[in-house]
């Protein structure tokens, strides 16, 4: 009888309805031996020991009880509680129903008990330290809003410039703080993606580029720039705008090392666009600082990366190479990530379908500076300037 199920037992409707009598009985001798060690005192019974919440089985109990029309003092003897326990639990528990004849009336309901009780233990806890620093909130808000940073780059901003608040908190608390819905103006949808990774198909990778048979293939570039270990490997892209509109693109080179970016507003996805910004760009550093500079770019087999010649050869000294250029394998943007994470951030600005044309120079160069003045975890809080400037010094 001790092992009864009660989750199994049918339960009635209506104004004599509920936990039947029958059950009652039953719970009322699976809760005997908990009486024999009980404490009496001049206002009732009161619990044993450390036994103080109600559990899901003594709601049961109540309910079962009170359609007997026994006492709540009835009630706290035969389960061992203070009077004012069961009193507080049957007025918390109580709720509004219907009879047959669609009548209201009021009836303690132990799954409405027993819901309230585990919404309650959810809410328990200290109170959130940033509750109580309203300068943290806010500047945590502005950054996130205003700046587009991450809660990782945030704190890695406040460490690195060593601002002060009364609130520290660890990157986990700062995330639940955004999901417990603390700070008024930040949610979710501010933030980065936010979610688990999905696992990669793996497939079969195909050598070949059907439209670029001639080009360099990533398989010759040397290993050692895998490793990211030497200064001057770059990775070149381009970010379009909405289809069917303007033509407007930017091409987005990323340095492998420092992450560095640069970014480019060109007219249009064609090759004669995409090398003469390479030709102005060594122009601008000089033909020898450009070689120790660019000393590879790794593209993708989109048509305007193509004329692997243009890329290659310099605008300033005849018959040199200011660069050696590579293709990836075709639909592994994975070989070119550190492009593929620097596009993301640009779309925190420049979202995806967004006609590039609207933008001016000046717009674009102000994102191309966030993004090398913004704090980088893999960098312990540097920026990607700041790793550059360390690698020119």
């Amino acid at each position: 009888m001790n092992d009864l199920e009660l989750g199994a037992m049918p339960r009635t409707h209506g104004k004599a309805g509920g936990v039947s009598s029958a059950l009652a009985f039953i719970l009322h001798f699976t809760h005997r031996p908990f009486c024999r060690s009980l404490n009496k005192t001049k206002d009732g019974v009161r619990g044993m020991g450390k036994r103080k919440d109600l559990t899901e089985r003594e709601r049961y109990a109540i309910e079962a009880y009170r359609n007997d029309k026994k006492s709540v003092r009835e009630i706290a003897d035969l389960l061992g509680r203070h009077y004012q326990t069961i009193y507080r639990e049957i007025r918390r528990g109580t709720v509004e129903m219907l009879d047959s004849e669609l009548r209201t009336y009021k009836k303690y309901c132990a799954d409405t008990g027993q819901a309230k009780a585990d919404l309650n233990k959810a809410e328990k806890g200290r109170e959130p330290k940033v509750g109580n620093d309203l300068a943290f909130i806010r500047f945590v808000e502005k950054m996130i809003l205003e700046e587009r940073y991450s809660p990782e780059a945030v704190l890695l901003h406040i460490k690195k410039n060593g601002l002060k608040f009364k609130t520290e908190v660890c990157l986990n608390t700062l995330y639940n703080y955004v999901d417990k819905g603390l700070f008024l103006n930040v949610t979710n949808k501010h933030l980065p993606v936010k979610s688990k990774r999905k696992k990669r198909n793996m497939r079969k990778i195909s050598k070949i580029s059907k439209n670029n048979i001639k080009g360099r293939s990533i398989e010759d570039r040397a290993k050692e720039i895998m490793e990211r270990n030497d200064f001057g490997h770059w990775e070149m892209d381009t970010v379009v705008g909405c289809q069917g509109g303007n033509k407007d693109c930017l091409l987005v080179l990323t340095e492998r090392k420092t992450r560095y970016e640069y970014i480019f507003k060109i007219p249009d996805k064609s090759q004669c666009s995409v090398v003469k910004v390479l030709d102005d760009l060594e122009r601008t550093y000089g033909a020898e600082n450009f070689v120790k500079t660019f000393k590879t770019i790794t593209m993708d087999n989109g048509t305007e990366f193509l004329d692997m010649i243009g890329v290659e050869r310099s605008a300033l000294v005849r018959d040199q190479k200011r660069t050696i250029a590579y293709y990836c394998h075709p639909y592994c943007s994975f070989e070119r990530g550190s492009n593929e994470n620097q596009n993301k951030m640009i779309r925190r600005h420049i979202e995806k379908g967004a006609d590039i044309a609207v933008y001016s120079d000046e717009e674009v160069k102000r994102v191309e500076t966030w993004m090398n003045d913004y704090p980088r975890p893999m960098f312990g809080g540097l920026s990607s300037r700041e790793m550059l400037e360390k690698e020119i010094a």
